[in-house]
């Protein structure tokens, strides 16, 4: 062997190459949307007179062969082939001979992958809805069982008002009822096939591009052949949604690290769920709340990754496009296991109600209603604020004082408060007057359950339909 060869600088760097353009090793996940896909196009192909009967069926017969191998763990991917469409095509042809090759008639890789993905995304988004639908489950029942539990309502981190537990824990059930809902309105975005614009002029074979989207159980058909293969908007707009999702629960994290903690005592860990220090035996840890906290920040890196890769793309495809997937498939698994975890945690997580109303005590929270009170008898409620705020910093926050002063500084403009009158000040009935649509008295918060009650059961009809469309893949696949 000479001392070139022995190098053998050619399929190095032949590897090398396909190392860096090569994307198998991530897009195999796709492997059963492909298979599903080309079935799809099998049975346009037929329908325009391309393929005879016979090679319809032994075309549908061997990619059913190679989806069982796939499901079972046993395809062999080959990196030379560079991605999982090349590899489904291959296998195929290993197993029905030159009719394989008929398959990728009226077709490009271009729309191929671009109906892939439509497909992975729906069902991804399915799978994070279902997980939404679970931790709204959790959030509404510890809202009814949290019955009239008090707890300091903050703007700035500071006490505010006093609010009712169920409320405060409703207001995260609505910010991820919007969620629910954004990806519901992406779905539908998604759920549109590109099957037949070919690599971007459309295809000359008659083929009817209703036939694949029907089987598919998607929406319809993208308007421009162009447009359908040069966008992954619905890559981006999936991304944003499941991003916004992320933050929410970073909030919730962000409360739920902060309750637990020795200052404020809200929380009690579930112990199964937390971890212990490795020096300190007196500590848990939320890991659970502080690692989805964490992983918001990937999500939102992954969205800014995938809005770069599209900006300034000419028309049509171009292969920066490839850099979709990673992103789009990690953003996925990120978003669908914190929302398993973080549901799991908050199901086994106690609230400490005597410590809540304990706190909701302290600080003049209910320095507002006094205000209120105020306003009532003629005084204007921005006077009435002033004299509110004089009196606040003059009590030196002790509740006694408070009311003292009060009555002093009422009188000195002109109004009379008995003792029945400083009830207000107390903390239940001065949630008992928030009775606005919306507001933390009880009442506002029943209609408000209720309410929820009903959007949830919507949701899980909502799942139940979109699953039905999804059943179409498998269907496809396995016949």
């Amino acid at each position: 062997m000479t001392a070139r060869s022995s190098r053998n600088p050619a399929p190095r760097v032949s590897d090398e190459f396909l190392g860096f353009t090569g994307s198998v090793h991530y897009d195999r996940r796709l492997w059963k949307h492909d298979i599903a896909g080309s079935i799809a196009h099998v049975h346009a192909l037929a329908h325009a007179g391309v393929l005879t009967k016979g090679e319809k069926d032994d075309l549908i017969s061997g990619l059913r062969e190679v989806a069982r191998e796939c499901a079972r763990g046993t395809a062999v991917f080959d990196p030379r082939l560079e991605d999982v469409h090349m590899n489904i095509e291959r296998m195929l042809t290993d197993r029905v001979g030159d009719v394989g090759a008929k398959l990728h008639t009226g077709r490009s890789r271009n729309d191929q992958v671009a109906l892939d993905m439509r497909l992975m995304t729906r069902e991804s988004l399915v799978g994070v809805m279902a997980e939404v639908v679970a931790l709204h489950d959790i959030i509404l029942r510890k809202a009814c069982e949290a019955g009239g539990a008090v707890l300091p309502g903050y703007t700035h981190l500071q006490h505010a008002q006093p609010v009712l537990l169920s409320h405060h824990l409703l207001a995260h059930f609505w910010r991820l009822r919007r969620d629910f809902q954004r990806m519901a309105d992406c779905y539908a975005r998604v759920n549109v096939s590109p099957l037949g614009a070919g690599a971007l002029a459309g295809t000359a074979f008659g083929i009817d591009r209703d036939i694949p989207a029907g089987l598919l159980k998607m929406g319809g058909v993208t308007e421009n052949s162009i447009d359908s293969v040069s966008d992954r908007d619905f890559v981006a707009e999936s991304v944003f949604a499941l991003s916004l999702l992320m933050v929410h629960l970073s909030s919730l994290c962000e409360e739920l690290v902060l309750w637990s903690s020795q200052e404020f005592r809200f929380v009690k860990l579930p112990k199964d769920l937390s971890s212990g220090s490795s020096m300190m035996p007196q500590k848990r840890n939320p890991d659970i709340p502080e690692l989805v906290r964490g992983k918001a920040g990937r999500a939102i890196g992954h969205l800014v990754a995938i809005l770069t890769v599209l900006k300034s793309l000419p028309l049509a495809y171009n292969r920066d496009l490839q850099e979709d997937k990673e992103n789009l498939f990690d953003v996925f698994d990120t978003v669908g296991a914190s929302l398993h975890a973080l549901t799991h945690f908050l199901a086994e997580a106690e609230f400490d109600t005597v410590r809540m109303r304990e706190s909701a005590e302290v600080g003049l929270m209910t320095a507002t209603d006094l205000a209120d009170l105020l306003t009532t008898r003629g005084i204007p409620f921005r006077t009435a604020h002033g004299i509110v705020q004089h009196v606040s910093e003059q009590s030196g926050g002790d509740p006694r004082n408070f009311k003292r002063l009060a009555v002093e500084a009422a009188s000195e403009h002109g109004v009379a408060l008995a003792g029945s009158d400083l009830d207000a000040l107390d903390l239940d009935n001065s949630i008992s007057r928030r009775d606005s649509y919306g507001g933390t008295s009880r009442v506002s918060v029943d209609i408000q359950a209720g309410e929820a009650a009903v959007a949830l059961s919507g949701e899980k009809k909502e799942l139940t339909g979109l699953r039905r469309q999804l059943a179409a893949v498998d269907d496809l696949v396995t016949g």
